[in-house]
């Protein structure tokens, strides 16, 4: 049995269908589907030279890895490479294979610096030493089960504040570009992120086929919108939230956790049973909002870092 490594074709239904299989096995905390895979090989900008690359064996697709460089960062030469292998399909050379064409391509294209997510397992700490990867800052992935009565009662909306969701800004979504580029800027991690390109935040972010519209929120004030929580669903039952933030001149007021306890009751109230979100083990705030509304951890990853040289 022969493994290979090359680059997922985003034409084929078997290539689409084995790389969403892989990821639901190695990481059942994010949403994946044959749609989204696609929408990001094909919508991220050329400036990211990225990769979706799949390890097969004997024309079964066993391992995935995602790479490309951070372009709209704030600091050049940094890239990422994330590796995920079916967890009955290990020890058959995928991730040794997946690292190596990642690592050349990162190289070959000016990155200097590589970080890479691996949930926090005995295996993956081992395999990354291996590799020469440095542990750095863990992340948590917590699920809230939307069946069984914990969500918490709606808050009382603030005077001066109105609820809108994402359909309602169909015809200028500019705006919530805006706030989410606020946002995103001020995020704990690693790589420090600028969003500048409206045309690349719709093209990636808007028209994202996994973005609920209806399920997003957000909180509007002085005709504006300062806090929102971005609803990624799955077509089935499985409800994740993308993005939770609020304006630096709006914090403090409780508009974040007012917008995602919306979009949860409005989630539960069309089915969904399953939420999921994700923390920088930093963001105090956030794990505090995510706890009170009944989110408990499910899952730990840890960014790791390898200078390339």
């Amino acid at each position: 049995m022969t493994v290979i490594v090359r680059d997922l074709r985003p034409d084929s239904p078997d290539d689409l269908e084995g790389f969403v299989r892989v990821r639901r096995l190695a990481l059942p905390f994010i949403l994946f589907t044959p749609d989204s895979v696609r929408h990001l090989l094909t919508r991220t900008p050329p400036d990211a030279r990225f990769r979706s690359l799949v390890a097969e064996e004997d024309g079964e697709v066993i391992g995935t890895a995602q790479v490309a460089l951070a372009h709209d960062s704030t600091e050049p030469g940094q890239g990422y490479l994330n590796v995920y292998v079916r967890p009955d399909r290990t020890r058959r050379g995928a991730g040794e294979l997946l690292v190596r064409a990642g690592e050349e391509h990162l190289a070959a294209n000016g990155a200097n610096k590589v970080y890479a997510w691996l949930l926090d397992e005995p295996g993956n700490r081992a395999f990354a030493g291996r590799h020469g990867y440095t542990r750095g800052r863990p992340a948590h992935f917590l699920r809230l089960d939307l069946t069984d009565g914990t969500l918490p009662p709606l808050p009382e909306i603030p005077p001066g504040v109105v609820l809108r969701t994402a359909a309602e800004f169909a015809d200028d979504p500019r705006p919530l570009f805006e706030l989410d580029a606020e946002t995103v800027s001020d995020e704990p991690g690693d790589i420090t992120y600028a969003f500048t390109d409206y045309e690349a935040w719709l093209a990636q972010t808007w028209n994202h086929p996994l973005l609920d519209r209806e399920l997003t929120v957000a909180a509007v004030a002085d005709g504006r919108p300062v806090a929102f929580t971005v609803a990624y669903t799955d077509g089935g039952s499985r409800y994740s939230t993308a993005m939770t933030g609020t304006a630096r001149a709006h914090r403090g007021r409780g508009l974040a956790r007012l917008a995602k306890t919306h979009s949860l009751h409005r989630a539960r109230a069309a089915g969904f049973t399953e939420a999921f979100t994700g923390n920088d083990a930093g963001n105090d705030p956030m794990i505090a909002i995510n706890k009170r509304l009944g989110y408990e951890i499910c899952g730990t990853e840890v960014r790791y870092v390898r200078e390339l040289g």
